[in-house]
């Protein structure tokens, strides 16, 4: 008997008492309390009769207690459903009625609210809090550490993350155990990671980039991290010294920038800075490298296949891209109507296919089949191109492309025009409704603090650099974008935010 996944994060072991996990508080958990509580979490879920397959719901605080249920689950052969923790019980009622989970695990906090929903669909509650208690830890408490793990073949299902859902409901992207293994693997290798490396973990765990990508990649290595509840730029500072890589957002790197305290000095014993969820500014990416003499490497991914692409460990990492396939993943770019192969340099929709792209959305065969070719490629739903050196280039999502007069104008060029401008910290382009156009391009832009800027700069600035059909019929200014937890930008919330700004030429 094996568990495909958790055998191949026991080999990769070298030492029961090596580090594992340091917390915040300083709290120290080695590969060897991570076997045993494990074990013991999987034990407890064993004992309220939770079997393979059957699906557990988490929504609880980050911690190391939290990562040892994500691993209990793979052990007990549970498919895993992390839930952000900002959910509130109206959109928890969806997800627990459509993954019908047989557990739903909480904080105790948020249990006597949860109780009513998971009842009407026949699941159990426990709690757990982000200092190890809870009702689930107390269960474990007299579990056998010596857990016997499931049977789980390469192509059971592991987990199941559902998509942020911008538009409509969210999708259940259904991952398997060899879609987590085959991709942790290939990031461990790519990236170099070593039993000596020090991860800085400060993402969110209900998101496939602190969980699977984060965790994975440091338990397939043997390595070590640092778990801190959340971003605190000072306290990443203050751990540099002792650490050796980073993954975070866009929105980290920022934050550090505005640090007095980033030198080079500061990260000398840093070797790697990892970005990922959202767009990097190629800004960002100069302003970083000038100031710790570190290139950003970005790579691309998404919930429905992790990581796709990724700028090289060694070699030019180029601001604005997000590099070559990774091994075993193909990726290119169709024509958005014909599918028809793009050559390089044109844009188009993004096609991948590997063995880390998920089997398919919940209970909805229709969706996963209108979402694949034929020949096996899942359509990402996200615009780009591959430039004649290799590199990647994402334009943006499907869905923002804005068509006005008949073009098709990509957010992501216009975005990078006014981005360069002085005054100018971040901007995002749409398209509204417009009477004479169908779709009217705007801009929303974020100005730095005691900026002049104003709409008649831009557009003049503008003129010369892109076509007239692409310019801004309106610019926005706002003091910040919208963004979900991963730093993404909602374009849709800004739709319709300003979806009527160009009704009254209707009428005029």
């Amino acid at each position: 008997m094996s568990n495909h996944l958790f055998d191949a994060l026991r080999r990769c072991i070298a030492d029961d008492d090596a580090v594992f996990i340091e917390t915040g508080e300083g709290r120290i958990w080695t590969y060897g309390d991570m076997l045993q509580w494990s074990g013991r979490i999987a034990g407890a879920i064993d004992t309220l009769g939770i079997r393979p397959g059957d699906r557990v719901a988490v929504q609880v605080e980050k911690s190391a207690e939290a990562l040892m249920l994500y691993l209990a689950c793979i052990r007990c052969g549970a498919v895993y459903l992390p839930l952000n923790t900002a959910y509130t019980l109206a959109e928890l009622d969806y997800f627990i009625g459509d993954a019908e989970p047989r557990l739903v695990v909480v904080a105790p906090k948020a249990a006597e609210g949860i109780k009513a929903v998971a009842a009407r669909y026949g699941a159990l509650v426990e709690t757990l809090d982000d200092h190890g208690g809870g009702s689930l830890i107390d269960l474990a408490k007299d579990e056998s550490p010596d857990f016997v793990d499931a049977t789980r073949a390469p192509d059971d299902l592991a987990a199941i993350l559902y998509t942020s859902g911008t538009t409509g409901r969210s999708k259940g992207a259904m991952l398997t155990q060899n879609n987590l293994l085959s991709n942790a693997l290939t990031l461990r290798d790519h990236w170099r990671f070593t039993a000596d490396d020090r991860l800085i973990h400060a993402l969110p765990i209900f998101h496939t980039h602190g969980l699977f990508v984060a965790t994975n990649v440091v338990l397939t290595s043997g390595a070590s991290m640092f778990l801190l509840p959340k971003f605190d730029p000072a306290e990443i500072l203050e751990l540099m010294p002792r650490a050796t890589a980073m993954m975070g957002v866009p929105t980290f790197y920022v934050r550090l920038l505005q640090n007095a305290g980033l030198t080079r000095e500061a990260v000398t014993g840093m070797r790697l800075f990892i970005s990922g969820s959202a767009p990097l500014l190629a800004d960002t990416h100069r302003a970083f490298q000038e100031r710790t003499g570190h290139a950003i490497l970005e790579r691309y991914g998404m919930t429905e296949t992790n990581m796709n692409t990724s700028n090289p460990y060694e070699g030019d990492r180029i601001a604005g891209t997000v590099g070559f396939p990774l091994s075993g993943v193909t990726v290119r770019v169709t024509h958005p109507e014909t599918g028809a192969v793009l050559p390089v340099d044109e844009t188009g929709m993004i096609e991948v296919k590997g063995p880390n792209v998920f089997i398919g959305y919940w209970r909805m065969p229709e969706k996963t089949k209108a979402e694949f070719r034929d020949d096996g490629f899942f359509i990402t739903g996200d615009l780009g191109k591959i430039d004649p050196r290799g590199y990647v280039h994402i334009v943006g999502r499907g869905k923002d492309l804005v068509i006005s007069g008949g073009y098709n104008i990509y957010p992501k060029e216009v975005e990078s025009e006014i981005d360069q401008l002085p005054g100018v910290i971040e901007s995002a382009v749409i398209g509204v409704a417009h009477p004479d156009f169908g779709e009217g391009v705007t801009a929303i832009v974020v100005k730095q603090s005691g900026s002049a800027l104003d709409e008649r700069t831009i557009l003049d600035a503008l003129q010369n650099r892109l076509a007239r059909y692409k310019q801004p019929k309106q610019i926005i200014f706002v003091d910040d974008l919208p963004r979900n937890t991963m730093g993404k930008v909602q374009k849709n919330v800004l739709r319709e935010q300003y979806g009527n700004i160009y009704a009254s030429k209707a009428s005029a």
